[in-house]
């Protein structure tokens, strides 16, 4: 029977794979083979766990960490002036830089060994996130050493002398460390590294080694301009043998001082007027020693896979924490601004319209920092999963871009003049940066999610490839048999599951969940079977022409990623013990999610090249239509009128959120105003009904209003006091900077106090 099989069925299917199976560059290849498949895993398979979901740790911070973040980053955070640091003086002050580097902002990932702070990556991110609220320069100055760089390359791949000499000086600030991977034509591809190196004898210190010669030019390098150690990604060869192996060796990383003979850096570039350091450097013909290659020459031509491990890990920190910031700092200032602004007599946040765009700054800030967590935490598991990673550096950058662009159109004219006052305008201008860093985004969506995760998450196929490959072309064969009938098993248990769920609307798909979030299980577990069809259906009809079909690609990774993000958003509202408060939140973020998987999915099978495969997916998968919905009007409302409560819900969704305490921080000025205001709405309900009355006239000045409700015991001396001290405050609240002529001198607290105006 199974020589039968093997005859008809597996041997033609496996002759047929090997045609079609798409080809692998060798950086690609290593791509597929580094880090490790998490969660990611589970929603490919069309059968989730939702049970090992929720036994993975909910993140906590160790005493240590916590003490940090109240007291070393309280204390950077107060030492920080947006507008004085982008504006005018283009860096961080002097005085921060030496708080930065004294306290070990840059050690973060150094274990304790060697000086460093070896805190968790939920705490690392954590703190970029707080920084990254009150200013996006110095988030990305602490981001980058904890990231992709020196320190984490030296952490896993470093022998034991180079551990020993530069851990404790990049743990204690002595050096400032760099790494230059990209360049003019080597971004996101940066397989196409045209940096060279070639292995030669050479001089140092006195002495003939051996060593190589590098010429670079490298750009966009974050902390370069202030660096004095400075990793180097470059493509190394050995004409000569001198290794005793292959000419073209690879991708290799070796670490320079940046005072090295040769090496060229200190200069800036510009990046959108934010005023991180970041710039380019170059060598020509720079003759370093072979015990600089990180790892030493055991690691020669192991770069590639060194940053493709690495890398996966920053990606998942630094970037991702950038976009929370984003969230807690819009949900928690346009809420209050929402609140203290009134037009007709209202305050704004009670006009649908602004409602609408409220309701997606908080629901998408719960998924941002739900996505946040759960990312963390599989790093926090010694996970390197780089599908979940990228998900989380695409995803969370564009709805960052998606949260400045809402709460500029309600901050309004209060948004754009820049200044002391504006909290927003600079995280507008600088969120395309975070879209170009470790991987522009759209090759990371259009490639990366689904272009890797097809493969590497399937259970099946990336098996499949490597039986494949096998130069035993019989054994190959065994294991591509055996493998086969599993897949297809695999297929018609989904093709059937997705068919049904479809039928039924999720009906009969078990959760083992309970409460008001239990449909949620079902129909994510619907799309999770349909995804794992339609990735069968497109890699079956498509095979190597996958890769060149970008678009697809990128609806089919829209599922998978859409499938994450609401994993975390019930991952969080388990951990936090279900608080009846954040369900709204909860809600929207959910129905945000099953919206734009399955209309990913349906977009998918409309533009499938194969028309009869894409027409055979919609009605498998949607055989009724596909009736997932938007989040309802209803739920932006209810989030509105959160965002415009003070309370414990408020304060856990914006937790990460910088208020100042001095008088004039612009975040601690309109979170001031906003609970006086709040305070006082009892007493505006007096003054309107003193209008409804007749005993206050409906316009005119507030404080002869005001007067008129006191003449006629409307309201007390004292809650006209209280009236009068909330509206100065709202009302200094609401104003913009402006400047001299020549932008010399802030006039902002130098103007008269404008008079109080109509609050009915």
């Amino acid at each position: 029977m199974c020589s039968l099989r093997r005859k008809w069925v597996s041997d033609p299917a496996f002759k047929m794979f090997k045609k079609v199976l798409p080809p692998l560059s060798d950086t690609e290849k290593e791509a597929m083979e580094a880090g490790s498949v998490w969660w990611d895993g589970d929603l490919f398979s069309g059968s989730p766990d939702w049970q090992k979901l929720h036994h993975y740790p909910k993140p906590s911070l160790t005493k240590e960490e916590q003490s940090f973040i109240d007291n070393e980053v309280e204390t950077l955070l107060e030492m920080l002036d947006d507008h004085q640091i982008v504006k005018i003086d283009r860096d961080l002050p002097k005085e921060v830089w030496d708080y930065i580097l004294k306290e070990r902002f840059f050690s973060l990932i150094i274990s304790k060994e060697y000086g460093g702070r070896e805190f968790s990556s939920y705490a690392n991110s954590t703190i970029v996130t707080k920084i990254a609220t009150r200013n996006n320069s110095a988030g990305v100055t602490v981001m980058v050493p904890n990231s992709l760089g020196p320190g984490e390359l030296l952490s896993h791949y470093g022998t034991q002398e180079q551990k020993d000499y530069w851990l404790p000086r990049l743990a204690d600030g002595r050096e400032i460390p760099c790494f230059a991977l990209t360049g003019p034509e080597a971004g996101s591809d940066a397989g196409s590294i045209p940096d060279m190196g070639t292995v030669c004898m050479g001089m140092h210190e006195g002495k003939e080694v051996l060593g190589m010669r590098i010429s670079w030019n490298k750009r966009y390098i974050t902390l370069a301009p202030v660096a004095t150690v400075l990793g180097l990604a470059y493509k190394l060869q050995d004409p000569e043998g001198l290794l005793g192996g292959e000419v073209d060796l690879g991708i290799t990383c070796a670490l320079i001082p940046a005072d090295h003979p040769g090496v060229e850096i200190g200069e800036r570039h510009d990046p959108l007027g934010l005023a991180f350091m970041n710039g380019p450097t170059r060598g020509e013909d720079v003759f370093i020693p072979m015990d600089w290659v990180i790892g030493g020459q055991e690691y020669v031509g192991k770069g590639w896979r060194m940053l493709v491990e690495c890398l996966s890990a920053g990606r998942g920190i630094s970037l991702p924490a950038m976009g929370t910031a984003t969230g807690h700092l819009t949900s928690r200032t346009t809420g209050a601004y929402a609140y203290v602004r009134k037009q007709f007599g209202l305050s704004i946040g009670k006009f649908e319209g602004v409602a609408e765009a409220m309701g997606r700054i908080g629901g998408l800030t719960y998924m941002l920092e739900a996505t946040r967590t759960l990312t963390t935490t599989s790093l926090d598991l010694k996970e390197k999963p780089g599908i979940v990673t990228a998900i989380a550096k695409y995803h969370m950058t564009e709805l960052a871009r998606k949260l400045l662009d809402d709460s500029m159109d309600i901050h309004a004219g209060r948004g754009i003049q820049q200044g002391p006052m504006n909290y927003l305008a600079n995280q507008y201008i600088g969120a395309p940066v975070a879209i170009t860093v470790e991987g522009a985004n759209i090759l990371t969506r259009n490639l990366m999610i689904f272009g890797q995760g097809a493969t590497r998450c399937h259970p099946y196929v990336l098996k499949e490839m490597e039986a494949a490959a096998n130069p035993d072309q019989e054994q190959g064969a065994e294991e591509f048999d055996e493998l086969l009938f599993k897949h297809i098993g695999h297929g018609l248990k989904n093709t059937f599951g997705a068919f049904s769920a479809g039928l039924t609307g999720s009906m009969f798909i078990k959760a083992h969940m309970s409460g008001p979030t239990k449909r949620y299980y079902k129909d994510l577990t619907r799309i999770s079977r349909a995804l794992a069809l339609s990735a069968d259906v497109a890699m079956a009809t498509l095979g190597g022409d996958l890769k060149r079909k970008e678009m697809i690609s990128a609806r089919l990774g829209d599922g998978l990623s859409f499938l994450y993000m609401a994993s975390a958003v019930l991952k969080k509202y388990e951990d936090e013990g279900r608080q009846q408060s954040d369900l709204v939140y909860v809600d929207y973020s959910i129905q945000h999610c099953l919206y734009n998987a399955s209309k990913s999915l349906q977009e998918a099978y409309t533009n499938f090249p194969n028309r009869i495969a894409g027409r055979m997916l919609s009605v498998l998968v949607f055989p009724l239509g596909n009736h997932f919905k938007k989040p309802a009007d209803k739920l932006s409302v209810k989030i509105a009128e959160s965002l415009m409560t003070p309370g414990a819900h408020r304060d856990r969704l914006t937790h990460l959120c910088y208020v100042g305490k001095q008088e004039d921080d612009a975040v601690g000025l309109m979170e001031r105003a906003f609970i006086k205001m709040y305070e006082i709405r009892g007493l505006e309900r007096k003054l309107i009904k003193g209008v409804k009355d007749g005993k206050v006239m409906r316009k005119g000045l507030l404080l002869e209003r005001l007067q008129q409700a006191l003449d006629t015991g409307v309201l007390t001396q004292k809650e006209v006091d209280q009236i009068n001290d909330a509206e100065a405050l709202r009302i200094k609240a609401v104003q913009v900077d402006h400047f001299s002529h020549d932008f010399t001198e802030v006039r902002t607290h130098k103007q008269s106090e404008p008079k109080l105006n109509s609050v009915a």
